[in-house]
């Protein structure tokens, strides 16, 4: 299944937001505001398969997308979780995942803008493939782990080197607000080559030339793995969201380093799960008070 969350405009001009499944060229109401919203019900999986969604009058193909999930309670990122780029670098393959977190503010759509902050000058890409949570699950062994992903989406983890690295701890560097774009779909395991434990295609492009590629079935810790070690320090519920670490080619490590800089396009694939393609523009501009 191809599960997403829309915009969509109200009758009296307002923007909302709401769940739909997409087959073909037909889109389907979930009967939920989010896929936050629609995944809390424990029944999701059959609701989505239901014969009697109402079909809404809209184009699949000029769908207005949101975030996938525009407000998860929890969004864990993984650091340093790709095989071949972290032997290729020297290092040792460790023991345990590099894990820490960003905030829902962080997130934009799969198509939105992405205005670089006009505090950084060091703005840098991460594709990553996202795990998104469809039950909650505590202290999970492995076949609770992989019952509790819901699927998979796109998600490039944006990155201010400058202040990633003004301290040891990486977080005021990788959640800006509105700099992550995270869609377009949520594609269930079925659907994908090695299910749980997907090995896909993924893949990063600025202005049409490729960054990074690799394949997620090179990820040191995979999806069922990390589900099973987050749980063991916290509940995972419903929407939350597991960033599972990009592999090699980020703009930082290259002489010189590169950033991303106003007017390119940031592309960011992976096979089945479709792309995040995001404008790059200027800082916003700060008006003065009247």
């Amino acid at each position: 299944m191809h599960l997403s969350t829309i915009r969509a405009t109200t009758i009296d001009g307002a923007t909302t937001t709401r769940a739909v499944r997409v087959d073909g060229d037909r889109v389907l109401d979930l009967g939920a505001s989010d896929l936050g919203d629609f995944l809390s019900d424990p029944h999701w999986r059959q609701r989505a398969e239901s014969p009697d969604l109402v079909e809404l009058d809209l184009a699949a193909d000029s769908l207005d997308f949101a975030p996938l999930v525009p407000r998860p309670a929890k969004i864990v990122c993984v650091g340093l979780n790709y095989r071949n780029h972290i032997l290729e670098m020297g290092r040792e393959l460790p023991q345990f995942p590099t894990l820490f977190a960003k905030y829902p503010e962080a997130l934009i759509g799969p198509r939105d803008e992405l205005a670089l902050p006009d505090n950084s000058d060091a703005v840098d890409w991460e594709a990553e493939l996202a795990v998104v949570i469809g039950s909650t699950v505590r202290r999970a062994d492995e076949a609770t782990a992989a019952d509790a992903i819901a699927g998979f989406g796109v998600l490039n983890d944006v990155t201010t080197r400058d202040w990633q690295y003004r301290s040891p701890e990486w977080l005021q560097g990788k959640t800006f607000e509105a700099t992550t774009p995270f869609g377009p779909w949520l594609v269930t395991p079925d659907e994908l080559d090695g299910g749980v434990r997907p090995r896909l295609e993924l893949s990063c492009a600025v202005d049409g030339e490729t960054v990074q590629k690799a394949d997620t079935g090179d990820l040191v810790f995979d999806p069922v793995a990390l589900v099973a070690y987050v749980s063991q320090i916290l509940t995972l519920r419903p929407g939350d969201v597991i960033a599972t670490g990009t592999p090699g080619g980020v703009g930082h490590a290259r002489q010189p380093a590169r950033y991303l800089r106003a007017g390119e396009v940031l592309t960011t694939q992976i096979a089945g799960l479709g792309q995040c393609v995001n404008p790059v523009t200027a800082p916003p501009t700060t008006q003065a008070p009247a």
